[in-house]
């Protein structure tokens, strides 16, 4: 584990995992739980998508549409994933900065030889230290589910966004159709808690938060909705994986 590491104890218990999303201390679970599964979190991401999670996140860059010098801001960034994939991308961004409140999930992260000027920042994504209309791309990806206030998150984002900038969601989703529900619950909710928990000696409970998360989170129709509340313009979505992986793209 990386240095200075918090001790791992119980963060997600059955009683909170009924609503996860209700709990007053949300956002202070979700910290202590990436900080512990920082070391082995992409790790178990590559298995646990049979490295699917690439091509999603090539996806969700597409849907930008990078023209060339943009500032580009990822939240909830984690371990680079995202802000690694836009500083490859062509057209190439001016700039990545990647923000994340999990300090483990930061110092884990890996950027050898970017294309382009990378910059990391510990950071609420409810509180962007960022000025009105200073980036051109927002990305978050699998992040928006444990804001603590999603909607106030998504307005952070507009705030941030200049007119005509794009913001970029990659979420899980529960699948619409009921046959493909049930296998997507059978794995969710069988198979990755014990493959996440075997491959990373997790005790937090962060892969039985995992689907509990997806199971109460907002439905695609609702995030939509949330993101025109919130001020977006030109909401599309486009599904993945049978429907269990969303993009959501908007225009400040």
């Amino acid at each position: 584990m990386a240095e200075n590491a918090p001790a791992e104890r119980t963060v997600w218990d059955a009683e909170r995992l009924r609503d996860p999303h209700a709990q007053p201390d949300k956002a202070a679970r979700v910290e202590s739980m990436f900080d512990a599964i920082a070391p082995t979190y992409e790790r178990v991401n590559r298995l646990a998508s049979l490295g699917m999670d690439a091509r999603w996140r090539r996806r969700a860059i597409a849907a930008a549409g990078l023209t060339g010098g943009e500032m580009v801001v990822d939240l909830c960034c984690g371990t680079g994933d995202m802000v690694r994939a836009f500083a490859d991308a062509t057209p190439a961004p001016r700039a990545v900065l990647g923000l994340d409140f999990s300090a483990q999930m930061l110092a884990s992260g890996r950027y050898p030889a970017a294309r382009v000027p990378v910059q990391l920042c510990r950071a609420d994504a409810l509180r962007l230290p960022l000025a009105d209309a200073s980036a051109d791309v927002i990305s978050c990806a699998f992040g928006v589910r444990n804001f603590q206030d999603l909607p106030h998150g998504l307005r952070e984002m507009k705030r941030v966004l200049r007119t005509g900038g794009r913001v970029v969601i990659l979420e899980f989703a529960a699948p619409e159709n009921p046959l493909v529900r049930w296998g997507h619950s059978l794995y969710c909710d069988v198979l990755l808690p014990r493959l996440g928990q075997w491959l990373s000696r997790d005790r937090t409970g962060a892969y039985r938060y995992l689907p509990e998360s997806i199971r109460t989170f907002a439905r695609r129709g609702e995030m939509v909705i949330a993101l025109q509340a919130a001020g977006f313009g030109d909401v599309r979505t486009f599904a993945m994986n049978l429907g269990s992986v969303i993009v959501y793209r908007g225009v400040a």
